[in-house]
């Protein structure tokens, strides 16, 4: 089976948020640990979706809902490393497309680890996809279209 790839523009990037690592982060191999990565690029796509105005849930039952994750790691992070979370989207399609993250310590300018995370919007009242929002795509004038 093929290794994943992963390969992002760099105008595609349109966000940038610290997280430091926690004690509790740390896995028994003294780094952090695969399940607070996941963690870390959660809280990192809710800042960035804050910093936009665009709620997970709307007050209709509309939100964005994950559908995939793709990880590569780098780099080893350690306890009460401060690592920069970039955040970006591409290739949006009618019902939603992919985030996207480079996480990378600052303090030696090490790349740790790139993520993307696929999304389409969802009703939750009815349970089915739903079309991404006007104004959610127009907030990300470069982002390519793939439909």
């Amino acid at each position: 089976m093929p290794r994943v790839q992963l390969d992002f523009p760099d105008d595609q990037f349109y966000f940038s948020t610290l997280l430091t690592v926690r004690a509790t982060d740390i896995n028994a191999a003294n780094h952090v640990g695969n399940e607070s990565m996941i963690a870390m690029v959660s809280e990192a796509r809710s800042r960035f979706l804050f910093a936009f105005g665009v709620p997970e849930t709307g007050l209709d039952g509309n939100g964005i809902i994950v559908t995939d994750l793709a990880t590569i790691y780098r780099a080893e992070a350690y306890r009460r490393d401060e690592l920069l979370f970039d955040v970006g989207v591409m290739d949006f399609n009618k019902y939603g497309g992919d985030l996207i993250y480079r996480i990378t310590r600052p303090r030696d300018e090490k790349l740790i680890a790139m993520a993307k995370t696929g999304f389409v919007f969802y009703d939750y009242k009815a349970g089915r996809v739903c079309p991404m929002p006007d104004d959610f795509r127009a907030r990300f004038d470069r982002v390519n279209r793939i439909d």
